[in-house]
């Protein structure tokens, strides 16, 4: 029984979860600050800017419907703004009030636009940005290949 259960019941090294090897903070394997500008954004921060995100979604979609309940245009306004200004900017309205961007792996450099909209689209299922590693990478940015940092 130990065999079976060792690969879930192991803990967080088994599922890739723990960092491969010993760091003294978030992003320092990726070449990061441990503080400040460049670091590592915090889950609280990055929570707060999508929620920015998706209430300034909400009222500008509730504006272009006319309708008290704009439904999945929100959903449309956040994705066209997601791509429009990650692509253009590196971050989205939402993480320029938070002092967040998103960079790409390994340059530090602004996200290509194909993986931007791989981001958007993961983002959108809500479950990928959920799942994190040590570093605070989601899913979405692990498969983009980027980071959220301060800045």
């Amino acid at each position: 029984m130990g065999r079976w259960t060792g690969s879930w019941l192991s803990g967080p090294a088994s599922a890739g979860l723990a960092p491969p090897v010993e760091q003294d903070w978030r992003g320092q394997r990726l070449g990061l600050p441990a503080t400040g500008v460049g670091s590592v954004a915090g889950l609280g921060r990055r929570l707060a800017a999508y929620g920015v995100d998706a209430l300034a979604s909400y009222l500008v979609a509730s504006v272009l419907v006319r309708s008290s309940v704009p439904g999945n245009w929100s959903l449309v306004v956040f994705v066209v703004e997601y791509l429009v200004l990650m692509t253009v900017a590196g971050q989205s309205a939402g993480m320029r009030a938070l002092s967040l961007r998103v960079v790409a792996l390994p340059r530090l450099t602004p996200p290509t636009p194909l993986a931007v909209l791989v981001r958007t689209a993961l983002l959108v299922l809500l479950v990928p940005a959920l799942i994190w590693d040590w570093d605070n990478r989601g899913l979405h940015d692990k498969a983009a290949g980027t980071v959220v940092v301060r800045g």
